[in-house]
């Protein structure tokens, strides 16, 4: 799912190239909303699977009583230096807990194949680890907003 973008059009990464970007990136910036109505960023490793965006938090985080509260989030994963390199993908939407609170690796079949993908992405190992301190939040994105300026030099 994408979002109609002005410039986007040309500058937009394509379906593969997003899923390429998202499963090379290792860290988002979570964007919730604070009890009194601020905005809280943080930075968080992720997974994406092709249809969600993983995110692997720490229960006992501003970030999770927050979305515990209210749910709705929007995450930039983004990079690149110089200004003609710059690339990224805005996730919108409400996440949703998968699996216990606190994770402790109860077997849950929803989770085999993220869980290994995440061990393998941050950890270079098939068994995720798990510390009886982190839970599973999964966004299955309302939009998602893309853009690579490297497409810049070619318009």
């Amino acid at each position: 799912m994408a979002a109609t973008q002005r410039r986007g059009r040309k500058i937009m990464m394509e379906p593969g190239e997003l899923d390429a970007f998202l499963g090379a990136q290792r860290t988002c910036r979570v964007a919730t909303v604070s009890a009194d109505g601020a905005p809280h960023i943080s930075p968080l490793w992720f997974v994406w699977d092709g249809a969600s965006l993983w995110l692997y938090s720490i229960t006992r985080s501003k970030r999770w009583s927050e979305l515990r509260r209210d749910p709705r989030v929007a995450v930039v994963v983004d990079a690149g230096e110089d200004y003609g390199e710059l690339r990224g993908v805005e996730l919108s939407g409400t996440v949703e807990v998968v699996g216990e609170v606190p994770r402790t690796g109860e077997p849950l079949a929803e989770l085999a194949e993220v869980e290994r993908l995440f061990a393998r992405k941050n950890f270079g190992i098939d068994d995720m680890p798990h510390d009886g301190r982190h839970a599973w939040l999964r966004l299955t994105p309302d939009a998602i907003t893309s853009w690579d300026f490297r497409k810049l030099g070619s318009l």
